[in-house]
């Protein structure tokens, strides 16, 4: 019994200790706010991609698979020889065609596309005109290249900071604190790249590439963005 007392000190300090603990948890929080803030930048396309395809039809499959190979290695050989294009083979899928009740199969038909990619817009958009007398297009787009865009996010971090400097003291301002201390803060990039309308060029058809081989490119540009999202200690006067 001579214990009791004791173990009762104990257990009141544990308590108070625990009750402390709980006590600056919640002084650890208060006063805080989630802000964020992001920059907006509109970046020119610099690079140009092309899907070119081609598709056939035959009653043997074997010499169908055989005359788009065929195609496709001319294709590939003609844009090998021209410097400042990249290349590389697309998707390649065949299927059969039914006769008129849908029960008996007729022949089979494959398609197959090429992917052209080059910063040199006029170069590309002369080689696609050459290479539509044997392939059809599948359509044009553009954007902004990998070294690019990671120049003008690195350059518009700093913006992003100052900018949710300027936010975090505005709330500081408007609760009346004295100053603030930064809790967290994380960076993060992204961006949105509008529709392009050289995609109109697929649904024209060849007719409109080997009139104009070289037509002047409008590129257009994508909005990269960083964002700057942190939590902020407002100290109190």
């Amino acid at each position: 019994m001579r214990n009791m007392p004791r173990i009762a000190s104990v257990l009141a300090l544990t308590i108070a200790s625990l009750a402390s603990t709980v006590l600056l948890a919640d002084e650890a929080r208060y006063n805080q706010i989630a802000l964020r803030a992001e920059v907006n930048q509109e970046v020119a396309h610099d690079l140009m991609h092309v899907t070119l395809y081609t598709d056939a039809q035959h009653a043997d499959p074997a010499k169908l698979a055989a005359e788009v190979t065929s195609t496709l290695n001319k294709t590939l050989e003609q844009v090998r020889q021209v410097r400042g294009v990249s290349v590389k083979l697309g998707s390649r899928h065949s299927y059969p065609v039914y006769d008129d009740k849908g029960q008996k199969i007729t022949a089979w038909r494959e398609r197959a596309e090429v992917r052209l990619e080059s910063a040199d817009f006029a170069r590309l958009s002369a080689l696609t005109g050459e290479l539509l007398q044997s392939m059809k297009m599948g359509g044009m787009d553009f954007s902004i290249a990998s070294d690019t865009r990671k120049t003008r996010e690195d350059a518009m971090l700093k913006d992003a900071v100052e900018a949710f400097r300027a936010r975090a003291q505005l709330a500081t301002e408007a609760l009346g604190g004295k100053g603030y201390k930064l809790v967290s803060l994380n960076l993060s990039t992204g961006g949105f790249q509008p529709p392009m309308p050289m995609r109109a060029y697929a649904a024209k058809g060849m007719a409109m590439m080997e009139a104009a081989p070289a037509p002047e490119i409008e590129a257009g540009t994508s909005q990269v963005t960083v964002s700057a999202d942190g939590v902020i200690e407002v100290q109190m006067p």
